[in-house]
Parts: C-alpha cells; structure tokens; sequence
C-alpha cells in the first residue's frame, strides 16, 4: 500500500487512510472489528475527534495492541487550555495509550498562536514537551484562516475538505502546504456523499502526492473498494474527466456540503441533509427520502425561526434558512412526481 511522508511530521502514512466518523454509527464490536480488518490490510493512519461520540473508544478497542504500527490523529474543540487538557485525558484514555500523533484543534474560528488567552497553543506544547502529542494540527473549512495557519509556521498538518469539486483556491491551498512543509489531510473528499464515484475522486486526489485523503468508511464494501483501487489504482483518462467535469457543472454554486457545523438546529431541524435534498434525491436512491420520517423531517423546515444561528455557523457562508425553503420546495415538487402527496 503506497504510503507517503505528512509534511514535517515525517510519518509515513498510507495514503489510503481511515476517516473513522462514521464508526460511531455501528456498534462497538462491529467497528472494532471493521477497523481491524483496514489495520490487516495495511491501513495505518486512522482519523478520528473527541467530538464524535464514541469513535476513539472502538479505535481504542481495534488498534491498542499495535499501537506503535499506526498513526493516529485526534481532535478537540476545545476553548481554553483547561478544556483541552481534559480532552486529551479522556481521549488517551478512551484510545487506550499514552499519545497522540497528531492532536488537532478541530474548525476553530481563530488560529491558536503563543501567548493567547486562551491558552490553547501553549498548552498544547506543554503536552508535545511531555511527549503526549507528537505533532501539532489544526482542521478548518475555511481558507482563509487554512492559509493563516500554514503560513504561522505553528502546524504540523492542515486537515481541510478538498475533493474535485473543490475550487481553485482550494488546490491553491495544497501548494502552500508544499511550500511550508505541511502534511495536507484531505476530509470530505467525496463531498459528503454528493460524489458517487470512488474511483474519479480516488483517481483526482491521487495527483498530489502531499494530499492523504481519510475516506469515512462505516461498512467493509466501502473498505474494499478502496482498497481494490489502492491495488489496482485508476487511470485519469479523458472518460474520467469528463464525468469529473459533468459533476462541476451539476454540483456548481453554492450548495450545502454536510458538516455539520450548523447543528444542532433549535428546532430539531436535521440541516446538514435538508439543506442538500435535491442533490441527495438526483444522487442517491431517492426512495429512502421518501420515507414516513424524511418527510416528518423536511415539514419541520415550516418551523424554522430564522434565528440566524446555521447562518452564522456556516463555513460556506450561506444564507441557510432561505436554502432551507428552496429545498422544501424542491423536495415536494420531487415527492409529489413520485406519487407522494404534499401536506
């Protein structure tokens, strides 16, 4: 399995890598036994956050006896340093040893630095003196605090989401990465589920040997066909690139990517899916959203309170409650064609 160098954290690290989000969606020995199978296929940098329920507990129960052969990255959102010495407490505990490799302020909206009230970047140097995080990362969704931590010299790694919808300010990103020396850890490379084709994006990220996607992986076929790619890797031919291009035009403007970071809704709004329904429907088999539940879920878009908190969260900066009502028109237009009456 091809591995690659992470910037100057100098850790070799595959370049097929684990993004252990979804894990927290199946059961303990199930994950476990799912995080195995990618360790005894050759997998070692495996990514996960204190912030995803119980993600680091099944890492912990998969990897802690080979712990020295993986690389494993965390997360904390912490505030102040107080908040963070506690989040790298309950995160060796639950990932069952006595490191980090790489521990990541997750989506701050600021930059960490020295001698901030916060506290945050010195204490994390405290606990890299100790020895108890190895290398310094920061995660965002937005470029312009991305470019001011790889230009601060303070990081080790930039995760950021990158996938061949991403714009060319975005890719700009990555050569800055490469002039710093800092390890590019590509989330969302698959735009959240708005990209269907593995091997494309496989393929297009493949380009940059300093990128190292962590494709979310919840069920072993997913696995598989990432490792049936690693094994046999695809070429970006001229039929790749224009269904690369047909998904630019399709996916182009502004259209919700699913972080999340608007959640949670005060009115129980699930928003990070029905802000991108349209997309989902045309993308995915339409009939799961068809479901008693999802139009239960879509109708509580009518209970919106514009409070403007989703749009104040949103990395993307956009106007969320009015994509909300486009969806909810979209979504029963679409029903409605499919034998589903509107309310």
């Amino acid at each position: 399995m091809k591995k690659v160098r992470l910037g100057r954290t100098g850790l070799m690290v595959t370049q097929t890598a684990f993004g252990a989000l979804p894990v927290q969606r199946i059961p303990v020995s199930e994950a476990a036994a799912l995080l195995r199978y990618a360790f005894d296929q050759g997998v070692n940098f495996f990514d996960t956050a204190r912030g995803y329920s119980d993600s680091e507990e099944k890492l912990g129960a998969a990897l802690a006896d080979v712990r020295s052969e993986v690389v494993i990255a965390t997360k904390s959102f912490a505030k102040k340093e107080e908040q963070l010495l506690r989040d790298v407490e309950a995160s060796l505990a639950k990932l069952k040893t006595d490191y980090i490799d790489i521990l990541q302020f997750h989506n701050p909206g600021f930059i960490p630095k020295p001698g901030g009230a916060d506290g945050l970047y010195d204490g994390i140097r405290k606990l890299q003196d100790q020895g108890v995080v190895r290398h310094i990362g920061i995660t965002n969704h937005k470029g312009s605090l991305a470019e001011e931590a790889v230009e601060s010299g303070l990081y080790a790694t930039l995760q950021f989401p990158l996938s061949y919808l991403s714009s060319a300010a975005d890719f700009a990103l990555v050569d800055l990465c490469r002039q710093h020396d800092v390890g590019f850890i590509a989330m969302k490379a698959l735009s959240g589920g708005l990209i269907t084709d593995a091997a494309a994006s496989f393929a297009y990220l493949r380009q940059y040997d300093n990128v190292v996607p962590i494709w979310g992986i919840q069920r072993r076929q997913e696995l598989d066909e990432f490792l049936a790619l690693e094994v046999d890797p695809p070429t970006l031919d001229h039929g790749m690139l224009q269904r690369i291009a047909a998904d630019r035009e399709d996916l182009s403007g502004s259209f919700c990517r699913g972080c999340g970071y608007c959640m949670p809704c005060p009115v129980d709004i699930p928003i990070s899916m029905a802000a991108r329904m349209s997309l989902l429907l045309q993308r995915a088999p339409y009939q799961q959203f068809l479901s008693e539940q999802w139009q239960e879920n879509m109708q509580r878009i009518l209970d919106c309170i514009d409070c403007g908190q989703c749009r104040r969260a949103c990395p993307y900066e956009l106007d969320t409650p009015q994509l909300l009502r486009d969806e909810y028109n979209r979504y029963w237009d679409f029903a409605e064609q499919h034998g589903v009456p509107r309310p």
